[in-house]
């Protein structure tokens, strides 16, 4: 028999409850205890997990890591504490709001040999690692990801940037291994739908769109390469490559018809949940002492472009709107527009 890791959950809202949920299901862990500001909420979920509702200060002196999830703006105080008690921390997406308070919360984990670990949940979608392998020889030439959907009935206090896209930023980034030379980006009301543009020194082109207005759930990346095309479905977690396409024209019934045929490859993916998958990930390294999947610093790079853009698509907005006339463009007087 293996020692149980003792783990708690700072945060039991929508996505808080899950990580207590899988955390439950895991013969590894032991769920010593769930913190959230509203009590009854807390209670509650401590009930349905058979553990107990703590508070802060009891779950960081009984646990060896914690699952931060509550509003980004108080990610950094809490996880400040925690790495202070030397207590692992998974930090959920997106890591800090300020870059530098991130950086010294990596400096901090470093100094206290403490894991820290960036909650981008897609890096454990079966789809995308099995993606990573099918790209190691293929020549990158543009990816193109949607992460789209309708207007949700919760209170969301990011931007549609913050909260969706940087999903596929980390991605971005993580397939790549790069950095981006030049970013764009425009958004339109109030930043609920946004699309960005970053061109990589490799010479390769990444187009992000994510959207809170599309009447259609749809999370899907699509990679050109020399070789093939890749289209990759986060939801129905499958890969299907597409390569030879054979344009001909065909005998029938008399007459000529034109097609055009490809042949497309499903490799095999494991499917699986990818929360389980990221919280094991981070039992491993909290138990192994080993540096986790997704670093502090993987984090703090999503989080930095993802404000570059952000900032770019509410600018876009801001500029005056101009109508055509008689072929010559022309001044409208018009209110400025402001802007996860």
């Amino acid at each position: 028999m293996f020692e149980q890791l003792p783990v708690g959950v700072i945060g039991v809202g929508d996505m808080g409850q899950h990580h207590a949920r899988v955390y439950t299901e895991s013969p590894r862990v032991d769920l010593v205890g769930v913190v959230d500001e509203d009590e009854e909420r807390a209670e509650a979920v401590a009930a349905e997990y058979s553990t107990r509702a703590l508070d802060q200060s009891t779950v960081l002196e009984e646990a060896k890591a914690v699952s931060i999830v509550v509003p980004t703006r108080a990610h950094a105080p809490i996880a400040r504490e925690a790495i202070d008690a030397g207590v692992g921390v998974l930090i959920e997406k997106p890591f800090v709001h300020d870059p530098s308070v991130g950086q010294d919360l990596i400096e901090q984990a470093n100094e206290r040999d403490v894991v820290l670990q960036v909650g981008h949940i897609e890096r454990f979608n079966p789809a995308i690692r099995t993606l990573a392998d099918i790209l190691a020889d293929l020549d990158v030439i543009a990816i193109d990801a949607r992460r789209l959907g309708p207007p949700i009935d919760r209170d969301v206090d990011q931007s549609v940037a913050f909260d969706l896209m940087i999903h596929d930023i980390d991605i971005l980034l993580s397939l790549l291994d790069s950095e981006p030379r030049s970013i764009s980006a425009v958004g339109c009301r109030d930043n609920r739908h946004v699309t960005a543009t970053l061109q990589f020194d490799d010479d390769i082109v990444g187009t992000l769109t994510a959207s809170r207005l599309t009447q259609q759930k749809v999370r899907e990346c699509w990679i050109t390469t020399s070789e093939c095309l890749i289209v990759v479905d986060y939801i129905e977690q499958t890969v299907r490559i597409h390569r030879h396409s054979l344009p001909e024209y065909v005998e029938s019934a008399g007459g000529v018809r034109y097609r055009h045929e490809s042949i497309t490859e499903r490799p095999t993916v494991e499917n699986g949940e990818p929360l389980k998958h990221e919280l094991l990930s981070f039992v491993d390294a909290v138990t192994n002492g080993t540096e986790p999947v997704v670093t502090g610093t993987d984090g703090l790079r999503a989080l930095e472009i993802v404000r570059q853009i952000d900032a770019l698509a509410t600018s876009s907005e801001q500029e005056i709107p101009q109508k055509i006339g008689s072929g010559i463009l022309a001044d409208s007087g018009s209110d400025s527009i402001g802007g996860i």
